[in-house]
């Protein structure tokens, strides 16, 4: 008869649940933290021990399980809709929750501020977004604003758009960002045009460019750093 070992029929001393109200969140592996989501394994193997395969098959990293969706997750006995929709969820939490931990952004002062701030809203992206970072004088963000979405690898953005929320938001500076999901941080012949572009223009509303910046996952390509504006 097939049975699934529940978490509450392990010995004590292997239940993440327990061991994490005994020890702290702190003290619980990866797999044991997305064991106690998903609650049951197969009828081969417990939570953790099938977490752990999932785990192992991302690369053993939390930000590619994070691009998984509910295909990906499929492929693994035990893994039916609602526990991968549940391992998702926690992901998104999760970087959700990265972006609230700082209620007052700190001034912009690098491209890697930059990168910072937009990587949690991109890096996990399908498609390009081109976005627009918006600074008052003190070099402080004002607003993050989304100008378009494209495809798999590329996207438009209109250079009056641009303008346009800037001056809304009474904006003294901006910076440009935009996504590469193919993982390729130098900038297109496109990308290198709209920028010239978009500097041109603000330049007669007196509206400073400091960067474009292209996210990757766990790179990026900074126009100001390689001498570009």
């Amino acid at each position: 008869m097939d049975t699934k070992l529940n978490i509450n029929q392990w010995a004590e001393e292997d239940r993440p649940r327990e061991k994490m109200m005994r020890l702290g969140a702190e003290a619980l592996s990866d797999a044991e933290l997305l064991a106690i989501l998903i609650g049951s394994g197969n009828t081969e193997e417990s939570a953790v021990g099938l977490m752990q395969r999932v785990l192992a098959a991302a690369g053993n990293n939390l930000h590619q399980l994070g691009k998984w969706q509910v295909q990906d997750f499929a492929r693994f006995k035990g893994m039916g809709p609602a526990k991968s929709v549940t391992v998702m969820a926690a992901l998104e939490l999760g970087k959700r929750r990265n972006l609230q931990e700082r209620p007052e952004r700190p001034a912009i002062r690098t491209s890697r501020d930059i990168y910072e701030l937009f990587y949690p809203l991109l890096c996990d992206l399908p498609n390009e977004e081109f976005w627009i970072l918006l600074l008052n004088p003190a070099c402080r963000a004002i607003n993050r604003v989304r100008i378009s979405r494209g495809g798999l690898d590329q996207t438009t953005a209109d250079v009056r758009t641009i303008l346009r929320e800037a001056l809304l938001a009474r904006a003294t500076q901006l910076a440009l960002v935009h996504n590469h999901p193919s993982g390729n941080t130098q900038p297109s012949t496109d990308d290198i045009r709209l920028t010239q572009k978009v500097q041109q223009a603000a330049q007669v509303m007196n509206i400073r460019v400091l960067d474009h910046v292209i996210v990757c996952d766990g790179a990026y390509y900074s126009f100001s750093d390689e001498g570009r504006l």
